[in-house]
């Protein structure tokens, strides 16, 4: 199973795309995070799922014997040993369809990525509010 063509505009319809049992690993995964970033926003980024808030949260794909689950370079670094039996690269996690998938280390790294997210959103914030313009007097206009 392959990646299917970018013919979809929202994450019901990606997930219709594949078997019923990958749908059912799909959904799982999905209603995850959302319980865990109920405020992201849900959308189809680099044709696959994405969870979004003050930037991407994670995405996830199925593919012929995995579920990938790319929840950023520091979302995996962070949990490294607890995916010491999972396949990874940078900022991915392969959940093979013939292992139970690690729901609550989902969560845990989830959770991790919000909060990375808003801490990052903050400090732009504050970044941005010292680095303000001085206001143009009446005569510069």
């Amino acid at each position: 199973m392959e990646n299917k063509p970018t013919s979809y505009t929202d994450i019901e319809e990606y997930i219709e795309l594949y078997p019923h049992e990958v749908q059912q690993l799909l959904n799982t995964l999905r209603n995850v995070i959302r319980e865990e970033a109920p405020d992201a926003i849900e959308r189809i980024a680099y044709g696959m799922p994405t969870f979004y808030q003050f930037g991407n949260v994670c995405h996830f794909a199925a593919f012929k014997s995995h579920i990938g689950f790319f929840p950023g370079a520091n979302g995996v670094a962070e949990f490294l040993p607890e995916l010491a039996e999972f396949k990874t690269s940078k900022g991915t996690i392969q959940f093979l369809y013939s292992k139970p998938m690690p729901l609550d280390l989902v969560r845990k790294i989830v959770r991790f990525r919000v909060v990375e997210n808003i801490v990052r959103h903050q400090e732009n914030l504050k970044t941005k509010k010292s680095v303000k313009k001085p206001k143009k007097t009446f005569e510069e206009k």
